[in-house]
């Protein structure tokens, strides 16, 4: 009689369930570490527009207005108060998008500061709980 090698239904199904409950442990841990990374990119984003503001600021004595937006970094607008003084290529190259797929928010003169420079998070909705912004950066105030 030859003999046969495999495995069995019991042993594939015990196999099954260790995977399963392995996977119910790591899998929340790392969809936790992705949505902790995306709000740390939106906040160094958020810097980054910040520190380019600053230079806008201390070229043109002025920050840009919430209707100029953050496009005014980028090319020189023509909305009032126009800037004076515009480098080549701009305070920033190009304007990132957030993690979530959506434009940085600018609010001049801001309601949290002197300037509001935020991402609307990952519902896309200005005025939630989850926005982030300069005000949540605590080693600028």
């Amino acid at each position: 009689m030859k003999k046969q090698s495999g495995f069995s239904l019991l042993e594939v199904m015990v196999v099954l369930v260790i995977i399963g409950m392995i996977m119910s442990i790591v899998a929340p841990n790392i969809m936790g570490q992705q949505e902790e990374a995306a709000k740390e990119k939106a906040m160094l984003d958020i810097r980054q527009i910040e520190d380019a503001m600053k230079m806008y600021k201390l070229k043109n004595k002025k920050y840009p207005t919430t209707e100029q937006g953050l496009e005014a970094l980028v090319t020189q607008t023509t909305i009032d108060p126009v800037p004076k003084r515009f480098p080549d290529g701009g305070f920033i190259s190009k304007l990132p998008e957030d993690p979530w797929g959506n434009p940085y928010q600018l609010v001049s003169p801001g309601e949290m500061g002197k300037i509001d420079v935020f991402s609307m998070g990952p519902d896309g909705e200005v005025g939630t709980e989850d926005d982030l912004g300069n005000w949540d950066n605590e080693e600028d105030r």
